[in-house]
């Protein structure tokens, strides 16, 4: 039986805390050595895994098989040159961060020293590592770089319940918005919506109430259906003349969310227009 990889950690805030204890429990990696920016950081996250060593800085480092670079995410590219220029990539190594924001193209050092590169985010929230640790099972996980590293890190993943989707590197930032999409700029619309009831004479915590059905019904039928099939209202019925009064109104309202109207009917008829092919 091969031992299994020995991983070092750079960075090792709450998502290289967590993975680190999944990864060696479950035999995946061997965690040698973490580095923060503090002693007490190191300590606090080599105990929160079960194991590994705290290393004051990168003079102290040793080399490994494995590198996770988990600094923010304006630091990655730093860190990764200042390791590769203190020679501790090899041939062979495995670097990679969980941004899922920057491409691996960010570890480029690592990638000239003969590291195979790459990235991997887990899709979900960190604020609880002991909470994630323990519910880990079924996270989605998006993955690129290099074919070896994107198969090593599939691996990886899946031997802790992650389950890996390829992304293109080169959409990347495209692929971090989409969480925006989904979670931010819905609020953000879910908002608008507020502000549109309360134009209408209904107080705020009673548009909230009465928007909660619509939106809970609608978010399910999305997941359910897909969103194709779970367009309603008067663009999906063809019903154009309703949805240009409202705009008009709207618009004479509030211009900023007379704009938002009109985006939103465009792409929503092309929505329509795909259910009708």
């Amino acid at each position: 039986m091969h031992p299994c990889p020995t991983l070092n950690i750079v960075g090792c805030g709450k998502v290289g805390m967590t993975l680190g204890k999944l990864w060696s429990e479950a035999g995946v990696f061997a965690i040698e050595q973490v580095m923060n920016r503090s002693a007490t950081s190191s300590t606090q996250a080599t105990a929160f895994i079960g194991t590994g060593t705290a290393a004051a800085s990168i003079e102290d480092l040793r080399p490994a098989d494995v590198w996770l670079i988990g600094t923010p995410d304006d630091d990655i590219g730093s860190s990764c040159d200042a390791l590769a220029k203190a020679g501790l990539f090899a041939q062979g190594n495995l670097v990679f961060h969980c941004s899922g924001a920057l491409p691996s193209a960010a570890l480029q050092a690592a990638a000239a020293a003969g590291a195979a590169t790459g990235s991997a985010h887990p899709i979900r929230s960190f604020a609880d590592p002991a909470q994630v640790a323990a519910s880990f099972g079924g996270t989605y996980c998006g993955i690129e770089g290099d074919p070896s590293a994107v198969e090593k890190l599939s691996a990886a993943m899946s031997a802790v319940g992650g389950i890996a989707v390829p992304i293109d590197a080169a959409f990347k930032t495209v692929y971090h918005a989409a969480a925006v999409f989904a979670s931010n700029y819905l609020v953000t619309l879910l908002d608008t919506a507020q502000q549109a009831y309360v134009k209408a004479g209904i107080p705020e915590d009673t548009a909230l109430q009465l928007m909660m059905p619509l939106v809970r019904g609608t978010v399910e039928n999305v997941f359910r259906l897909g969103p194709t099939d779970a367009l309603t209202g008067p663009i999906a019925r063809g019903d154009i003349g309703t949805a240009v009064r409202q705009y008009r109104a709207v618009n004479a309202w509030n211009e900023g969310y007379g704009a938002l109207y009109k985006q939103f009917g465009k792409l929503t008829a092309d929505i329509a227009a795909r259910r009708r092919k």
